[in-house]
């Protein structure tokens, strides 16, 4: 059985289940949700904890005689078993699967494990949790929603902010939700209940975004400019390596590459995003993008590209981090603004 995250308060209250499985790739959300299953654990008598860390060198017949040895002076207890590599290997999921064939009794289990992707969900112990309890998927928090979460988490604590300084947060916290956190808790300690300023929040909020390089390639898509550039300073702060960044860029021309060629020849939408492996919400920025670009400067850009990875490797002159910026502004900036080619195309860019 499968809920929501947001679904967990009302379905504890209703009826709690033997067996709860958290799995995604945001860490503050996760813990969270560990943290309500387990306090409302406690409150309905399971006084007694066995914590299990999974790693390579894990004993799994620990948690078999776990399951099976109750306290004299507890009887209930709480099971936790953390998978932080999300595979639990061969005797791990032999384990798994024979655990949830015969859950043990006054016992409530809560497994937690990162984002888990199809193949992984289609491994026979995964299935075994999703049937022997209930699985609750653990999304990030994506960009556009998060101005809407901050508002939310600020309401909790009595505060409130207009739309502007909710985006300001947002754009300071991006990618970072734990931090995020941590900067909503510190409004509260130094401001009363009520509107809170822009100032106020400008004084006190840190810039501790976190940024990856598939959010500088989807600013690129969306020609979001003033993000593009945000998030390429935050990716050379963090000492991200050019190389990468580069690679994740072209590869990314390739695809609109693709995906224009096909439009211009009448082929499905749907059909052209899923062979260039395009999935989720990034398809309709990317359809969008392709129609919005044409070959010539798709082609124009990844020759571009195989510049800069001439400069990276010390082939030729330039500088690298200007040069990626104004990669990536010829894609954001409308046509008429857009900075002037520095290469035009040669073989190079296919072979990049």
């Amino acid at each position: 059985m499968r809920i929501k995250l947001e679904q967990l308060p009302q379905h504890l209250k209703n009826h709690a289940a033997p067996l709860y499985t958290l799995f995604g790739n945001e860490p503050l959300l996760i813990l969270e949700a560990a943290d309500l299953i387990r306090n409302h654990a406690r409150e309905h008598g399971f006084t007694e904890r066995a914590l299990f860390s999974v790693d390579q060198h894990f004993d799994w017949s620990e948690l078999l005689n776990a399951g099976n040895n109750q306290s004299l002076f507890a009887d209930r207890k709480i099971i936790d078993i953390r998978i932080p590599s999300g595979k639990p290997g061969k005797e791990g999921g032999k384990a798994i699967d024979g655990y949830c064939r015969a859950l043990p009794p006054d016992t409530l289990t809560l497994v937690t494990l990162p984002r888990i992707d199809k193949q992984g969900q289609a491994a026979k112990w995964f299935k075994a949790l999703d049937e022997a309890g209930v699985m609750i998927p653990v999304y990030a928090i994506e960009r556009d929603q998060l101005p809407a979460w901050i508002e939310q988490r600020l309401a909790r604590q009595q505060q409130k902010a207009d739309s502007a300084s909710l985006q300001f947060i947002a754009d300071q916290v991006e990618g970072n939700l734990l931090a995020a956190h941590q900067e909503i808790q510190k409004l509260a300690l130094l401001y009363p209940n009520g509107a809170l300023t822009f100032d106020q929040i400008k004084n006190v909020v840190l810039n501790v975004a976190r940024y990856d390089v598939f959010q500088l390639s989807d600013a690129m898509m969306a020609a979001d400019t003033a993000r593009y550039v945000r998030v390429l300073t935050g990716l050379q702060g963090e000492g991200v390596a050019p190389l990468l960044i580069l690679a994740t860029l072209a590869e990314q021309i390739r695809q609109l590459i693709a995906i224009r060629t096909g439009l211009d020849h009448g082929q499905p939408p749907a059909q052209l995003l899923q062979s260039a492996r395009i999935w989720g919400d990034r398809q309709k920025i990317a359809l969008a993008a392709a129609r919005r670009i044409g070959i010539p400067s798709l082609t124009q850009g990844l020759a571009q590209a195989a510049l800069i990875d001439r400069m990276i490797k010390g082939v030729a002159q330039g500088d690298v981090w200007d040069a990626l910026l104004q990669l990536g502004l010829r894609f954001t900036l409308p046509s008429s603004a857009a900075p002037v080619s520095m290469i035009t195309p040669t073989r190079s860019a296919a072979t990049l």
